[in-house]
């Protein structure tokens, strides 16, 4: 929709871009710098570790739109918008609405708007959209939105773009924003519809509705909130994924001396490093990363005491596998997995819900302790929260925030980023009360605690799963997920991950019949299968 160009042809401002500025006369030329295909991991794992001088775990959608609102309207130079999904019509904060125009110093509630009012007020502000080409058949079924996209496409300090640069069946599914290079956002919300909705997670809230009207059923999720370094190094991974998407090369930003960081808003980190993980499938010149796979595998073995995850899907073979080796020694570790009751789409039901009952079967007959359990959380009213969150905490030390589920499609096929708190590296010493902290937080979120009750009950109790088992929950609370009735059909696909492969190739295997050998295994290839 418009040309990449030079953007450090103008000094940094001082002017809030919201006040309005005289655009300067400066001219745009096109770059063609090659992007970097090769993968360069730092180690296995890791991409790269970098210093963040704030970091900050944002629970639920309603937070997360909020602040997105507050930290756009500081952006001085450019923005990035990365995601799986954009809904224009979404409100993401306080401002006017459609109706009242006439509070023109008052920022528009809907994205779609809002978007374009900030290039209006800062003719300096170049804001770039990326999002996965296969949702873009959603926008015909959005009312409003095409004409949003009417709007975006004429403005040429806006450049929306589709990313189908992926092999036939993987999705762009990072979800990252990032703003003048030296603040971004990383983890798993989408700024999309059936997102919204705070952290108590009130049943029949009326506020819980989808664009056009339709209530949807309480959404739970995260990210992570960074500055500094950190976020230059995603801005760098932000700019070669909108090169390899076809876009033009971006350059990097001069520094920038302002803060992006929302006012008010207290970090749970400060002064730490934070390190970068991503999953790329294999396409054409560009090399396949597994470094989130890695990552994952690395934690359940590196802990000690216990686990607590929060995951919209756990159907990974690998992972599973992973497991049963802990679950085999004398004393192995308390893993909490709080998952959604089902998966959000009847495919995504008929793929993920089978896979992870006939791993859950297959990991209870090592687990003689019960030592692991999956929970689904529930309203006051006794209605699933439906978990899109991705996160893992381990011994209180690691703290892992990202987009990548616990599924074959993140760990090889689809575009993703997490980010990985480490206590035990010595630039994060002493910041392990800090992940206490946000774990007992999503405790009390769960189980309808105060966050102060959390740690007096789980002295009480000696575990997280004696806590969510035994403690009276009159309000909310964490309920184990039942058991699946399967047919023979349903067990099948699930066992030969026809519908989630660990490879590109896969997709096509039960058409042509490719690698019998292999799939004749599936996810029981190491594991022990259920009856």
């Amino acid at each position: 929709m418009t040309s990449d160009g030079n953007e450090n042809n103008a000094g940094p401002q001082t002017t809030p871009p919201w006040r309005g500025v005289a655009r300067p006369d400066t001219h745009e030329e096109n770059l063609a710098e090659p992007a970097a295909h090769e993968p360069r991991s730092v180690e296995p794992g890791i991409w790269r570790y970098e210093h963040a001088a704030r970091a900050r775990v944002v629970i639920d959608a309603a937070d997360y739109f909020s602040l997105m609102q507050q930290a756009m309207m500081k952006a001085q130079r450019r923005i990035m918008l990365i995601g799986w999904d954009f809904d224009t019509r979404i409100a993401l904060g306080r401002g006017r609405s459609w109706f009242n125009v006439f509070k023109r110093h008052h920022p528009p509630r809907r994205l779609g708007a809002f978007i374009v009012w900030l290039t209006k007020l800062n003719p300096d502000l170049k804001i770039r959209v990326l999002k996965w080409n296969f949702a873009a058949i959603k926008m015909f079924l959005r009312g409003s939105m095409v004409f949003d996209m009417w709007r975006w496409f004429k403005n040429h300090r806006i450049d929306f773009k589709f990313d189908s640069a992926h092999p036939v069946g993987c999705s762009h599914h990072q979800k990252i924003v990032i703003i003048d290079d030296r603040f971004a956002v990383c983890g798993g919300i989408d700024m999309t519809a059936d997102r919204w909705d705070t952290r108590l997670h009130r049943h029949g809230d009326r506020l819980r509705r989808a664009p056009g009207g339709r209530k949807y059923m309480p959404w739970h999720d995260m990210t992570m909130l960074v500055e500094g370094e950190v976020a230059t190094a995603l801005d760098e991974l932000g700019r070669e994924r909108w090169q390899i998407a076809g876009g033009n090369y971006i350059p990097p930003l001069e520094t920038q001396p302002h803060s992006i960081w929302p006012e008010g808003l207290e970090a749970d980190f400060e002064d730490i490093e934070i390190g970068i993980a991503r999953t790329r499938a294999e396409y054409k010149d560009i090399a396949p990363i597994n470094e989130i796979e890695t990552l994952y595998l690395d934690l359940i073995k590196r802990a000690k005491k216990f686990i607590y995850a929060e995951n919209q899907y756990f159907a990974s073979r690998k992972i599973a596998e992973a497991i049963v080796e802990r679950m085999k020694e004398e004393n192995p570790p308390e893993i909490v997995i709080v998952g959604p009751l089902f998966a959000d789409g009847w495919l995504e039901q008929a793929a993920m819900d089978t896979a992870r009952a006939r791993l859950i079967a297959s990991i209870e007959k090592f687990d003689k302790a019960g030592k692991m359990r999956h929970y689904v959380p529930h309203t006051t009213g006794d209605g699933p929260i439906y978990v899109h969150a991705k996160l893992m905490i381990v011994d209180d030390e690691i703290l892992k925030v990202g987009s990548a589920n616990m599924n074959n499609r993140s760990l090889g096929l689809d575009s993703e980023c997490d980010l990985l708190v480490d206590a035990t590296r010595p630039a994060n010493r002493g910041i392990e009360p800090a992940i206490t902290r946000i774990r007992h937080s999503l405790l009390a979120e769960h189980l309808g605690l105060e966050l102060e009750e959390v740690e007096p009950l789980l002295h009480k109790y000696g575990s997280m799963h004696a806590l969510i088992e035994q403690h009276p929950q009159p309000g909310r609370r964490l309920k184990r997920l039942p058991p699946l009735e399967m047919n023979d059909i349903e067990k099948h696909l699930a066992d030969q991950e026809w519908l989630d492969p660990e490879h590109p190739d896969d997709f096509f295997e039960p058409i042509v019949g490719a690698k019998k050998e292999k799939k004749r295994y599936g996810l029981f290839r190491r594991l022990r299968r259920p009856h």
